[in-house]
């Protein structure tokens, strides 16, 4: 059954840190809460869980109205991106504590708990104590303790961020199999577009307190419904500008033009905001990439196989990001060619126009 928000907000000292949402929470796959640092996802978690109090709205789980009740009587778990485990605890019995608080029976804590535990290949060390575990391994102490609980509704708030490249890799691989079939509604607060990707299921976009836009997170990064949820959606991030469209074409800056396709060459002359992200900006022309841009390049960063540069564009700033290595010089003057079939659209008010 699912977690449902009915025009929730929450006020700090008077303002309104949450505007007013309203979202539908389903079992079954990953609903990711996705925004910068500050745009609100653990606020809006804490009021699910029932840490924080709302100001207005509801929220409701398996159809009952859970607002005025303690976290303790939401049948929830919480895992946060600190190992949040009891230092005088084993690993079995930081596991159990929530089934015992629950009163279960010990031969059903330790089925539970060993199920978990051999999922999260944690039973080699259901005797230690935190304090002689990896923060891998103790994160993975944390989720086991959600699994084993078997809660209605599971919210990780950003669990990974803490740890090394590697693990973060391997567990972010392994989250949605841990959840899969269990009938929880599972919650997951990141910062990262990338990892709301590999996730899948359904994404909200977060800003400054807002949902800007909630769905299926494939279609999500595809279609963003205005410029807000483009920039959210976006690492690194989208590159807009203000354009002028005449006719059939787009003009940026004076001197840079492109011919127009599809829906953007129906729209009304005007100004409008282009975005394109970075991987449609390329240091070198093949068949898509056939409008050339020059800049001075600001930046340069060579990440695995992927180099990019950030160049002046006009008043701002874009970024090219590209496979391979390529001799950017900070400070020269560089050619790049953009996709002009990747741009989006955007109206003055920022709303999606093609």
């Amino acid at each position: 059954m699912p977690l449902e928000l009915k025009q929730v907000t929450k006020r700090v000292g008077g303002a309104l840190h949450i505007k007013e949402t309203s979202l539908v929470l389903e079992p079954g796959h990953f609903n990711v809460l996705l925004g910068a640092t500050g745009s609100g996802k653990t606020s809006l978690i804490k009021m699910m869980a029932g840490l924080d109090p709302i100001a207005s709205g509801q929220v409701l789980m398996d159809g009952q109205d859970v607002t005025r009740l303690s976290t303790q009587k939401r049948n929830i778990s919480l895992v946060h991106q600190f190992f949040i485990n009891y230092p005088h605890m084993t690993v079995y019995d930081n596991i159990a504590s929530p089934l015992k608080v629950a009163g279960m029976a010990k031969s059903e804590i330790q089925g539970r708990v060993e199920e978990a535990a051999d999922i999260l290949q944690l039973r080699p060390m259901l005797n230690r104590r935190p304090h002689e575990l990896s923060g891998g391994q103790q994160q993975r102490t944390a989720l086991a303790r959600a699994i084993a609980k078997e809660s209605k509704a599971v919210f990780l708030d950003e669990p990974l961020a803490n740890l090394d490249y590697k693990l973060r890799e391997e567990l972010r691989d392994q989250l949605p199999e841990l959840f899969a079939g269990r009938g929880a509604v599972v919650v997951y607060a990141t910062s990262e577009p990338e990892e709301a990707l590999l996730l899948g299921g359904r994404t909200a976009l977060m800003e400054d307190g807002r949902v800007t836009q909630f769905g299926v997170t494939a279609e999500t990064y595809r279609d963003p419904a205005n410029v807000r949820a483009a920039r959210v959606f976006s690492d690194p991030p989208i590159n807009t500008a203000e354009i002028v469209k005449q006719g059939s074409r787009a003009v940026l800056g004076g001197d840079l033009s492109w011919e127009l396709t599809g829906e953007a060459a129906n729209l009304a002359d005007g100004q409008y905001t282009v975005a394109i992200r970075p991987h449609h900006v390329l240091p070198v022309a093949d068949a898509q990439c056939t409008v050339s841009l020059s800049g001075r390049v600001q930046v340069t960063e060579l990440s695995g196989s992927e180099s990019s540069a950030h160049f002046e564009m006009g008043a701002g700033s874009w970024v090219s990001l590209s496979a391979g290595v390529h001799p950017y010089e900070v400070g020269e003057i560089h050619e790049f060619h953009m996709d002009p079939k990747a741009c989006y659209f955007f109206a003055p008010d920022g709303a999606r126009v093609a």
